[in-house]
């Protein structure tokens, strides 16, 4: 009897583990359909502006503040925003508050205040050319600073996304190769993402390795090659 159970739980295991992985992306489906409507609103009441405040570390993350009256919320961000879980949303590698040790955090990103509790990031790059280490130069293709009435390919161009697509990882299909800090970063790591035409889609986020090497490679500073289904510019 207990060999039986052992073989029935080994094949419903898998299937109950993607049956909670499809109810996963539903909820962030919804939630980014949700913010997107709302950062549409906030457009058409700040003469087609975008809710980027164009600084620093806020350009992915400020929107949060500008428009999140447009979704029902009031006073100081929290980590009980839930329209801005994702629940999914469980582990984020070290790097991102330049840390090596361990590779990974284990806790959600939607606590932590510098992205003011949201597992959501806006596509807010400046366009703007930045020098890393004297002689590498990277940019940051995106929306801030843009008419939302501008963008040439809504369709294609991300509004806002789950975090992780931005430099990229995944939650939803995760990969442990080794704990180097390259291999935190992956080439077609899935994420879920809206878009400026409104509609939400699961897709694959490009990462050029080879970029790394130049001492910098976040999937957010360059737009994909032929072959992926969204792009971070408004051309």
């Amino acid at each position: 009897v207990i060999a039986i159970i052992a073989i029935l739980v080994a094949l419903l295991f898998p299937v109950l583990s993607s049956a909670k992985a499809k109810a996963q992306r539903t909820i962030c489906l919804n939630n980014l359909k949700q913010i997107n409507l709302g950062i549409r609103i906030y457009c058409d009441d700040s003469n087609d502006a975008t809710p980027s405040p164009g600084t620093g570390p806020f350009l992915l993350s400020g929107y949060k503040e500008l428009m999140k009256s447009y979704v029902g919320l009031k006073g100081a961000s929290s980590t009980g925003d839930k329209l801005f879980a994702c629940p999914a949303d469980s582990f984020f590698p070290n790097f991102l508050f330049s840390g090596t040790s361990p590779a990974y955090v284990w806790t959600s990103l939607h606590n932590e205040s510098s992205f003011d509790y949201s597992s959501y990031s806006f596509n807010g790059g400046d366009n703007l050319t930045r020098t890393f280490r004297i002689t590498n130069q990277y940019s940051m293709p995106g929306l801030t600073g843009v008419k939302f009435s501008s963008v040439k390919h809504p369709a294609r161009t991300m509004l806002v996304a789950e975090s992780s697509a931005f430099y990229p990882w995944s939650w939803h299909n995760p990969q442990w190769p080794d704990l180097s800090h390259e291999a935190l970063t992956y080439n077609d790591a899935k994420n879920m993402g809206s878009f400026v035409d409104g509609h939400v889609s699961y897709v694959k986020i490009y990462w050029d390795k080879a970029k790394f090497s130049a001492g910098i490679s976040f999937s957010m500073n360059y737009n994909p090659p032929a072959g992926y289904d969204y792009q971070w510019s408004r051309d």
